[in-house]
C-alpha cells in the first residue's frame, strides 16, 4: 500500500451497501490512492458488493478494526481468535491487502493496572494464529498502538515492534497514528525510528482529530522522520467526522473534531500532501 488514502469514517459511521459507494466516489474525486474500511461488524459487511465496487473504481483497500469487549485478546483469547478469523476471511473476500488497527485488543480496554505477562501471553497467542491465517489468505496483519486512555497494553511503536518480534511472523507490520503518538511518544521521530524495520502504514491524524495543520502535531518532525527511514508505505488521512456511538464513547469523542468531511479534505489533505512533497515522500 502506497500513496495517500483515507479512513472512510470521514463520510459514514459504518461501511454498508448504502454508504460505501459515496466513500469510494469521494475518495476518487479527491485523487486518493486507497481507502481504509472499518470492519466493526465483519459478518454484516457485504464482501461481494464491496469487492465489485472497489474493482470497478480501481480503488485498493485496507481493512481495520478494534476487538469488541467479548473478544478482547488479553482475557478472551479463544473468542478473539474466532472474531479475527471472520474478519480476516472478510478482508480477503473484499480484496483488501491487509487487516490492521487495534487487532490486539479493544478500544477502551483498561484495567487500571499495568499490563500483565498473562495478558501479553494471550495476545501473542492470538496474533500468532491470526498472522498464520492472514498468510494463508495472502494478507498482512497490522498492529496499531493507541494511547493509554484507549488501551493499557500497547501504546508505543517500540511496544508494537516488540510484540511483532515476539510473534515472529513475517507478514506483520506496525501501523502508527500521529494522534496517539502525540500523546505517547517522546517525540514523533523517536516513535517512528523505534519501529522503522516493520513500519508500513501510518494514520495522519491531528492532535484534536480534526483538520490536519490546525493542531499541535509536529508535522515537520513526522514527515522528516518518515523521509529519513525511507518510508514507502500508506499515508492515511484519519479524521472522525462520523463515528458510531459505541466507538465514540470508547474514543471519548464528545464533539465533532471537524465541521465536515469537506473541511478536512479541502484544507487538511492539501496541507499533508504539501508536507509529503516537501520531504520527498510522494
Amino acid at each position: 500500500m502506497r500513496g495517500f488514502g483515507v479512513h472512510t469514517s470521514l463520510w459514514a459511521a459504518e461501511w454498508t451497501r448504502e454508504t460505501a459507494p459515496r466513500s469510494v466516489s469521494e475518495a476518487k474525486r479527491y485523487g486518493l490512492d486507497f481507502v481504509e474500511i472499518p470492519l466493526l461488524d465483519p459478518p454484516a459487511v457485504d464482501a461481494e458488493h464491496s469487492r465489485r465496487l472497489l474493482e470497478e473504481a480501481e480503488m485498493p483497500a485496507i481493512c481495520s478494526l478494534g476487538l469488541p469487549q467479548e473478544a478482547w485478546a488479553s482475557v478472551h483469547p479463544d473468542a478473539a481468535i474466532e472474531f479475527l478469523a471472520v474478519a480476516i476471511d472478510k478482508t480477503a473476500a473484499i480484496g483488501a491487502w491487509a487487516l490492521s488497527g487495534v487487532t490486539f485488543g479493544g478500544i477502551g480496554e483498561r484495567t487500571g493496572k499495568p499490563p500483565t505477562d498473562a495478558e501479553r501471553d494471550n495476545i501473542a497467542r492470538v496474533l500468532d494464529v491470526a498472522a498464520r491465517r492472514c498468510r494463508d489468505k495472502g494478507l498482512e496483519l497490522g498492529l496499531e498502538p493507541v494511547n493509554r486512555y484507549e488501551n493499557h497494553i500497547i501504546n508505543t511503536g517500540a511496544q508494537c515492534a516488540a510484540m511483532i518480534e515476539r510473534v515472529g511472523a513475517g507478514n506483520m507490520f506496525v501501523h502508527l497514528d500521529t494522534y496517539h503518538m502525540n500523546i505517547e511518544e517522546a517525540g514523533a521521530a523517536n516513535g517512528i525510528l523505534a519501529c522503522r524495520e516493520v513500519l508500513k502504514y501510518i494514520h495522519l491524524s491531528e492532535s484534536h482529530r480534526g483538520v490536519p495543520g490546525t493542531g499541535t502535531c509536529d508535522w515537520d518532525e513526522v514527515f522528516g522522520a518518515l523521509a529519513a527511514i525511507g518510508f514507502t508505505g500508506g499515508l492515511a488521512l484519519e479524521s472522525f467526522v462520523n463515528v458510531p456511538p459505541k466507538i465514540a464513547s470508547a474514543l471519548s469523542v464528545w464533539r465533532p473534531p471537524a465541521e465536515s468531511a469537506e473541511d478536512v479534505l479541502d484544507n487538511g489533505l492539501p496541507f499533508l500532501r504539501n508536507k509529503a512533497r516537501q520531504y520527498g515522500l510522494i
